[in-house]
């Protein structure tokens, strides 16, 4: 029996949120304590967005999304790391509670809502940071941000997000901002991604560095509106897409006495709908810029069925809470191709 299957039966006791917080303090605690790096002999690096990551396996945004337990997180066996997401204030969320587990599915309902300390205390924060992996800072807007000067808050966040970043990640896809989705149509994301791009030239020559973008979109998304981003993503040069964020769709869990609780669904259930569009984008982009896939990664045989889909990178989030730390070794071996 692994550790976490020891202390999982402690922490599924608690309240999901209260469980989610204590994670991230054990988490800090064991850096402290100078738990040993796991070994990354035999990984093969691989080269995406410029970049060299040491395995093919990260970790999703919305674990960390502070960045208060990067070095704890680090220890893990990570290829990279994703904080946020962050917007340009501080705001508490949604009311509690608003994070729910479905055991039976493997499964994750959170209605969390950008809760987060602000830009400004994220960047405090990396400043005494050890870890010097490789490092995505998702961003979104305030709740309060009118959608027609969501431009603005990407913009705050991405000044201050770029010279501590590897890669700057735009959330327009977290179903629990009210029409925060509506940055998904063709023409609000093509204002969007031409402001972005443009700060991003800027940004570069001030700072000597090109840091890349990656868009992270929804899986609740038609074939028209697939192919509309893809080629959003080709004119204006992105640099990577994520796919997916969390569903609010219920296929799956139906039967749950939890399905009717409000959120994004994430976890086992996700899985095919999220690789569908993995494969619906891999064959609009043609290869042009690579996709990192999240949602629903509960296993190995999950996280390579990803790739065989014509992703790169994966991510997990919601199946570290079932499985714990053997996921990721689980599925760096998968991925080591």
């Amino acid at each position: 029996m692994t550790p976490y299957a020891l202390i999982r039966p402690f922490l599924f006791a608690l309240d999901a949120e209260r469980a989610h917080e204590l994670t991230l303090r054990l988490l800090a605690i064991g850096d402290s304590l100078g738990f040993p790096h796991p070994s990354a002999a035999g990984n093969k690096v691989v080269e995406v967005m410029g970049l060299r990551f040491p395995n093919r396996v990260g970790l999703a945004a919305g674990l960390d999304k502070d960045g208060t337990a990067i070095d704890g997180l680090s220890r893990l066996g990570f290829g990279f790391l994703e904080v946020g997401t962050v917007t340009p204030r501080p705001q508490p969320g949604n009311p509690k509670p608003r994070l729910f587990r479905l055991p039976e599915h493997q499964a994750i309902i959170n209605r969390m809502g950008f809760n987060n300390l602000g830009i400004d205390a994220l960047s405090e924060r990396l400043a005494n940071v050890r870890y010097q992996g490789i490092l995505g800072i998702n961003i979104g807007k305030n709740f309060d941000t009118p959608i027609e000067k969501a431009a603005d808050d990407y913009l705050i966040c991405m000044d201050k997000a770029y010279p501590l970043a590897s890669y700057v990640a735009i959330n327009v896809s977290s179903p629990n901002t009210r029409n925060l989705r509506q940055l998904q149509e063709a023409s609000e994301l093509d204002t969007l991604l031409s402001a972005l791009k443009s700060r991003q030239t800027a940004l570069s020559d001030r700072h000597g560095k090109y840091v890349p973008l990656a868009l992270k979109i929804a899986p609740d998304l038609d074939a028209a509106q697939i192919a509309d981003i893809a080629d959003a993503l080709r004119r204006h040069r992105i640099d990577a897409v994520i796919a997916t964020n969390t569903t609010l769709g219920r296929e799956g869990v139906e039967a749950s006495p939890i399905a009717g609780e409000a959120g994004g669904l994430s976890g086992s259930p996700l899985f095919k709908k999220s690789t569908a569009v993995i494969r619906s984008l891999a064959q609009a982009l043609a290869g042009e810029l690579p996709i990192i896939a999240a949602g629903g990664i509960t296993s190995g045989r999950c996280a390579l069925a990803k790739l065989e889909a014509g992703a790169t990178l994966v991510q997990i989030y919601s199946g570290l809470v079932y499985r714990g730390p053997r996921l990721i070794v689980e599925c760096i071996e998968a991925t080591n191709i």
